[in-house]
């Protein structure tokens, strides 16, 4: 049996792609076929940091030697030998995971350098500086990455490398207890081992957890020659992307060092210059690299971050990737790109990711509120946050999680700072670029983020930070415009921003492919309104309690409720009725011509009362006691409450009617009503309420048109979906309550308590209450439909839960053959694009095999 291969260099054919080579392994192995400047080296697959994983303790048999194999055939390709001490080869150790996952793993430069051969670089380039520089870095890196010596140990100055070299071997030692390692064979090993030990790094699991990347990917790693950005001013390194990842704009950006090396940029160690500048100081490789950029674009027709280096103004890429970027400038870039020719409609549909929308909808200063400018830093990420500062990611987590909003305020972010960008609702950092660590993680994350503001000291110390002459605490309150780069003391008011003429693009083309509709849920005619300007093509759940909530309501509901008999709580209906005939005709109005499910009273009574501590009314005490429940969620709620008091649901029934043919009357444009009567178990239930509803609507307004049908929510009503169906005429799936009583989950204590253990111990993927449990709850939906349209095929089918926003959820109800899903307001565009990329997935479409859906 053959031994397994390992190890491909960049020209060699290899059958495993992305997913074998890694995402910076296949980029320089097809930039390398292109003929594109990459300087030579070869990938170790991700077959072998998997073995490695699977038996940790050493690499897998035979990798050893097929490195020391492609190593040879380097060093034959460079005419240099590693470990040479007149003129070595050096090579960089550098991650490269299937899916990116910028700045999350390790890289280690100039491997292979030693006491003695930095001395021999020194005389071969004739740089003694550079030749220093070189294996301070080395040092620095392989410190912190192999050994886990912080950086913070190697306080060494930039600017006198031979100066540095000793306190870092001391540094070193120190933290380690043994000499910097001399043998370059011994540095390579191990750097190899601790590229694949960031797989599995806190920081590396974190971001996985979050874009749901799986486990057991593993990450490819590369080893290349080394070119120098840092040799002196014909030298220098950056990061250019094909277009604006902030806007999608075309046009030249990116950033540049001159005397560099790449992780100065990346990392945020120095601020760069703008690559506009790179035109005046090395004017032939930016003409080189232009070319280079537009060829790579038209190749994967996609815009694309590239990461470049140049040495003695000879241009290398060292990396091609789809560019991380905002949803505005995902959206614009898509559109663009069709009219451009480079790809077609499916195609612009099919790689937008629906979640990203969120970011489209994130809120932004109020025009109209009056702020003055504390300092101005660089618009990293667009979108606008107000929050209390914090200084550390841990606090940023522990306030977040807590519902605090929060402004990370750093000199610089690294990966080890994930968990806190993760809960933070802003960014705000000192130095650092566009294409910095927080500035391409704000961006792939939605968040707003302004780098870069060299105004900004922080007393890490004190807790305190300073914006110019202006001093501030942790936990004083700071707003920032990541679309500006301003930054504002005090809170500003934020307002919702609109959808843009290319979102709107892109939601056209989708409509055309999907079949599932999609409804919004709102409780208000703003609700309304705003749902209706983002495509809702209704309203799938439209919530009576609320209304009963408000101010002027509350004490006739009461009322309602402390009446001793039928007669006193009609009496209060009757004033009621008019209420809440007036909140449906302003709904009905805004959503004319489109269907409105209004569900019947839902909530236990006590919920509309005071606690017993804050009521002083003996009668009133009286009463809370009586309704008091040890299980109020499966107690006396929804159908049970209009059962037991059917006037209730009379009145609401009656001022449903009334506004249904009053809007008509007004407006000639008919809203197409739906009555929902919710948590039905049970035939009868449902069998006895529709009698009710049909003798209310049928004396109030025989001549109005409506459904009438029940909320699936309880595991019996699924399975007995076939006796509901009978009296139905549609049922809308409520999976906030499917799940908690298929599960035995309470949302509230379970998110508080045992939930977040699951998900970080691998019990559970996700939150069942964020996506759908398909194979659970999702199987009692499948029961529910199949059962409920083998009695009535013509029943109409909707879900109405938080799960009708989120897009793996919105792709099972369309394999469900459900007719439509319904979710807030903000997230209808999100599930229009996510029911458009389901069918275009099922209809196999080649787009969206080639958008990786």
């Amino acid at each position: 049996m053959a031994a397994e291969k390992y190890v491909y260099d960049f020209d060699e054919p290899s059958d495993g792609g992305r997913e074998l080579l890694g995402g910076k392994g296949i980029g320089l192995a097809e930039m390398t076929q292109l003929g594109i400047p990459v300087p030579a080296g070869f990938t170790i697959t991700t077959d072998a940091c998997r073995a490695y994983m699977a038996s940790p303790g050493g690499l897998p048999d035979g990798l050893e030697e097929e490195v020391e194999e492609h190593l040879r055939a380097l060093e034959e390709r460079t005419g240099k030998r590693f470990g040479d001490p007149n003129d070595p080869l050096l090579v960089s150790v550098r991650s490269g995971a299937a899916i990116s996952m910028p700045g999350m793993m390790d890289t280690i430069l100039n491997v292979g350098l030693n006491d003695v051969s930095v001395d021999g670089l020194a005389r071969a380039t004739g740089n003694e500086w550079f030749a220093r520089d070189c294996y301070r870095r080395l040092i620095e890196m392989y410190g912190e990455t192999v050994d886990d010596v912080h950086n913070r140990r190697f306080d060494a100055d930039r600017e006198s490398p031979a100066d540095a070299i000793e306190r870092l071997r001391a540094t070193y030692r120190e933290g380690t207890g043994s000499d910097f390692p001399q043998d370059p064979r011994e540095q390579l090993h191990h750097a190899i081992v601790a590229v694949f030990e960031s797989w599995q790094s806190p920081r590396a699991q974190a971001y996985r957890r979050m874009y749901e990347i799986p486990d057991d990917l593993g990450t490819a790693v590369n080893i290349v020659q080394m070119v120098f950005g840092n040799k002196g001013d014909n030298s220098g390194t950056g990061v250019a992307f094909t277009r604006d990842p902030s806007t999608g704009e075309q046009g030249l950006y990116g950033e540049f060092l001159t005397n560099a090396q790449g992780e100065d940029v990346v990392a945020g160690i120095r601020t760069p210059e703008p690559i506009a500048q790179m035109r005046e100081q090395l004017p032939a490789p930016f003409e080189q690299l232009l070319e280079t950029m537009r060829r790579l674009e038209e190749h994967y027709r996609d815009m694309q971050d590239i990461e470049f280096t140049v040495e003695d103004n000879a241009l290398y890429l060292l990396q091609t990737r789809s560019a991380k970027r905002t949803a505005a400038a995902s959206v614009k870039a898509a559109v663009d790109m069709v009219e451009e020719g480079l790809i077609t409609h499916e195609e612009a549909v099919a790689r937008i990711d629906p979640q990203q929308l969120d970011q489209l909808l994130h809120p932004m200063l109020d025009p109209t509120a009056e702020w003055e400018v504390a300092a101005k830093g660089l618009n990293a990420s667009p979108g606008a946050a107000a929050g209390k500062i914090v200084l550390d990611a841990d606090t940023a987590e522990r306030r977040g999680k807590a519902g605090e909003k929060v402004i990370l305020v750093r000199w610089e972010t690294t990966p080890d700072d994930i968990h806190g960008l993760i809960h933070a609702a802003g960014i705000l950092t000192a130095h650092g670029g566009m294409t910095s660590h927080a500035a391409v993680v704000a961006r792939g994350m939605g968040k707003p983020c302004v780098a870069g503001c060299d105004t900004l000291s922080i007393d890490i110390d004190a807790r305190k930070i300073t914006l110019r002459d202006q001093t501030l605490s942790e936990g004083d309150v700071l707003t920032i415009d990541g679309g500006t780069g301003a930054v504002i003391v005090g809170e500003v008011p934020l307002v919702p921003p609109q959808v843009n003429d290319d979102l709107e693009t892109i939601l056209g083309w989708g409509d055309e492919h999907r079949r599932l509709g999609v409804r919004a849920n709102a409780d208000t005619p703003e609700d309304a309104a705003k749902a209706r300007e983002f495509g809702a093509q209704g309203i799938g759940l439209c919530r009576t309690e609320h209304m009963f909530m408000a101010e002027d309501r509350l004490p006739v509901v009461r009322e309602m409720i402390l009446a001793e008999d039928e007669h006193g709580r009609r009496a209060a209906l009757d004033k009621l009725l008019p209420m809440q005939q007036g909140d449906f005709e302003a709904i009905f109005e805004v959503m004319a011509g489109l269907p409105v499910t209004i569900r019947l009273l839902d909530p236990p009574l006590h919920e509309f009362l005071p606690s017993l501590e804050q009521a002083k009314d003996e009668r009133m005490r009286r009463r809370i006691k009586q309704l008091q429940e040890s299980n109020p969620m499966l107690g006396t709620r929804g159908c049970r409450l209009g059962l037991q008091w059917p006037e209730i649901y009379e009145m609401q029934v009656r001022a449903i009617v009334r506004a249904a043919r009053g809007v008509e009357e007004r407006t000639g444009d008919a809203p197409l009503v739906e009555i929902m009567h919710p948590l039905v178990a049970f035939e009868e239930e449902l069998r006895r309420l529709r009698e009710l509803t049909v003798q209310v609507a049928d004396e109030e307004a025989p001549d109005v048109e409506y459904l009438c049908g029940t909320m699936i929510e309880l595991p019996r009503a699924c399975i007995r979906a076939d006796e509901i169906a009978k009296h139905a005429d549609f049922f809308s799936f409520g999976t906030n309550d499917l799940t908690q009583t298929a599960l035995g989950f309470s949302r509230d204590d379970a998110e508080g308590k045992f939930l977040t253990f699951y998900l970080e111990d691998g019990v559970l993927e996700r939150n069942p209450f964020e996506t759908l449990d398909q194979s659970g709850v999702g199987d009692l939906m499948r029961i529910g439909v199949e059962r409920g349209r083998a009695r009535k095929p013509q029943l109409k089918l909707g879900i109405c839960g938080e799960h009708g926003g989120e897009p793996k959820s919105v792709a099972f109800c369309h394999e469900l053959g459900l007719d439509y899903v319904s979710c807030s307001p903000f997230r209808v565009p999100l599930a229009r694009l996510a029911a458009a990329q389901a069918a275009l997935a099922e209809a196999g479409s080649p787009a969206y095999a080639t958008a990786g859906g």
